[in-house]
C-alpha cells in the first residue's frame, strides 16, 4: 500500500473514531460552560491517548495539523458565540420574583396565563414551567429569566426579601414600608392598584354600618374580635386607624380584657371564609377578592369599603399593592427592571381594558368563582401619582402616630425620605 493511499485511510479513521464522537461533545461544553478551558483540556486528553497510538503508526504529524485546525474552530466558534450582537443563545440573569393570591396583582397573573398572546405588546413571558418559571421578552429579544414564588402575604414577602430568597416582589405598600423601616434594603418601584379593601360580617349581623360597629364594640361586655391576613397588611393598617381615630381601645392581647377590639391574626387569606363560618371571628378586613367571595356565597356581608372609612376623604384611593425590588437588583439590573415595569403597565392597561376577561383568568389561577371574580371594581396603575404618593404620606403620619414605626422612617415626614421609599425611574 502506497504512503498516499495511507494518507486517504487515516482522514476517515480520526473523523469518525475522533471528530464524530469527541468534537460534538467539546463544543456543546464550551457554548455551554462558564469554564471552557476544561473543556479543551478533556479534548486534549482525549486526543493525547490518540496521539500515543497513531505516533506508533507513523501517522502523528498528520494529527497534529488536523489538532491545530480542531483547536482553531473551537477558540472561533467559543468567540462568536460570545460577541455577535443580540445572539439570543447567549445567557441572560434569572431574578426571583414573588406575588400573592390575589386579584390585586391580576396584570401579573394576566401576563404568566397569557404568555405569548400577548407579544404585539411589545413586552411578554414565555412559559417555561406553569405558574413557575418563565422568560421575559421585550422588543424581540429574552431579557431575564424570571423563577416565580407564591407568597402567602406582605408580611412573608419582607421576610423572602429579608432572607434575600426574592429579588422583585408584589406586595402591600404598608409590608414594604415596615420592611424598609426596619432597614430592609429594598424600594418601591410602582403601585400596581389602589382600593380594593373590605370590613365583612357574617350575613346575619346586625352591624350593617360603620357607625353601627362602633356603637356595638363600646358596648360589648368583650373585646370583639376581629381577623386579618397580615400584620402589616394594608386592610389590617387601615382598620387600626380608623379604630384609634374613633377612640377605640385597639390589642392583640388575648387576654385583655379591658379593650374594644381584639384584632386577631388568620396567617392567609384562606383562612377568611372558614373563620367567619365557625364564628372564630366577629368579621375581618381584607382584599379583593375575599369580600366578593363571602358575598357570592351568600356566607358575609361587606359593612363598608375601606376607602369609605372616616375622616371623609382620609382613606379615597388607598395606596394597597406596589412592585417592590431590592437595592441590589435596583444597581445590577436596571436593563431587566425596565422591562419588568413596561410588563406590569402594559398588563395594568390591558386588564383596565378587558375587565371580564381578567376576571375570568384571576378566577381559574386562585380558585374563585367567576362571579365572585365579576364583582371586583378594582383599577390597575402603575403611575406613582401625586394624590397616590399622598396616601403614602397619610399611611406613614397615621402609622408614625399610632408607634408603628421604630426605625428610620420614624417621626419623618414623607419628603424627608421619599428617596429611602422610592424609585420610580423604571415607569417614567
Amino acid at each position: 500500500m502506497s504512503k498516499n493511499e495511507d494518507s486517504v485511510r487515516l482522514t476517515p479513521y480520526i473523523d469518525i473514531n475522533i471528530l464524530k464522537h469527541v468534537m460534538p461533545n467539546v463544543i456543546y461544553c464550551i457554548t455551554n460552560s462558564n469554564d471552557k478551558g476544561a473543556c479543551l483540556l478533556s479534548a486534549f486528553i482525549y486526543l493525547g491517548e490518540e496521539i500515543l497510538v497513531l505516533k506508533k503508526k507513523g501517522y502523528l504529524s498528520v494529527l497534529l495539523v488536523l489538532l491545530l485546525v480542531f483547536v482553531m474552530a473551537l477558540s472561533g466558534c467559543g468567540n462568536k458565540s460570545a460577541s455577535t450582537p443580540g445572539d439570543q443563545t447567549k445567557e441572560v440573569p434569572t431574578l426571583n420574583i414573588s406575588y400573592i393570591f390575589t386579584n390585586h396583582q391580576t396584570p401579573f397573573i394576566v401576563a404568566m396565563h397569557q404568555g405569548g398572546k400577548l407579544k404585539d405588546q411589545g413586552t411578554y413571558l414565555k412559559e417555561v414551567v406553569p405558574k413557575e418559571k418563565y422568560e421575559l421578552y421585550s422588543d424581540g429579544a429574552k431579557v431575564c429569566k424570571l423563577n416565580v414564588i407564591t407568597s402567602k402575604s406582605g408580611a412573608e414577602t419582607a421576610t423572602l426579601f429579608a432572607q434575600g430568597h426574592i429579588d422583585v416582589g408584589l406586595a402591600s405598600v404598608t409590608a414594604v414600608m415596615t420592611a424598609v423601616d426596619s432597614g430592609s434594603p429594598i424600594k418601591i418601584l410602582s403601585p400596581i392598584q389602589t382600593e380594593g379593601m373590605s370590613f365583612v360580617v357574617p350575613k346575619d349581623s346586625e352591624v350593617k354600618s360603620w357607625d353601627a360597629f362602633l356603637k356595638y364594640a363600646k358596648a360589648a361586655t368583650k373585646p370583639v374580635v376581629i381577623g386579618y391576613h397580615s400584620p402589616t397588611s394594608a386592610p389590617k393598617m387601615v382598620f387600626e386607624a380608623a379604630l384609634y381615630d374613633a377612640g377605640l381601645k385597639i390589642t392583640q392581647d388575648a387576654n385583655d380584657s379591658s379593650s374594644d377590639v381584639l384584632l386577631v391574626d388568620l396567617k392567609e387569606t384562606t383562612n377568611f371564609i372558614p373563620a367567619l363560618t365557625s364564628k372564630q371571628v366577629f368579621g375581618w378586613v381584607g382584599p379583593s377578592p375575599y369580600p366578593e367571595v363571602a358575598l357570592t356565597e351568600g356566607i358575609g356581608q361587606v359593612v363598608t369599603e375601606l376607602s369609605d372609612l372616616p375622616p371623609q376623604g382620609k382613606w379615597k384611593d388607598t395606596p394597597c399593592c406596589v412592585v417592590a425590588a431590592s437595592n441590589k437588583v435596583i444597581a445590577s439590573y436596571p436593563k431587566e427592571l425596565k422591562a419588568l415595569s413596561k410588563l406590569m403597565t402594559q398588563n395594568a392597561d390591558w386588564c383596565n381594558h378587558n375587565v371580564k376577561s381578567a376576571a375570568d383568568i384571576t378566577a381559574d389561577w386562585i380558585g374563585i368563582s367567576k362571579e365572585a371574580a365579576a364583582k371586583s371594581t378594582l383599577k390597575y396603575t402603575t403611575t406613582p401619582s401625586d394624590s397616590w404618593k399622598q396616601g403614602i404620606g397619610v399611611y406613614l403620619k397615621t402609622f408614625d402616630k399610632m408607634n408603628k414605626l421604630s426605625g428610620q422612617l420614624k417621626g419623618k415626614e414623607l419628603k424627608d425620605v421619599e428617596t429611602i421609599l422610592f424609585d420610580f425611574q423604571f415607569v417614567k
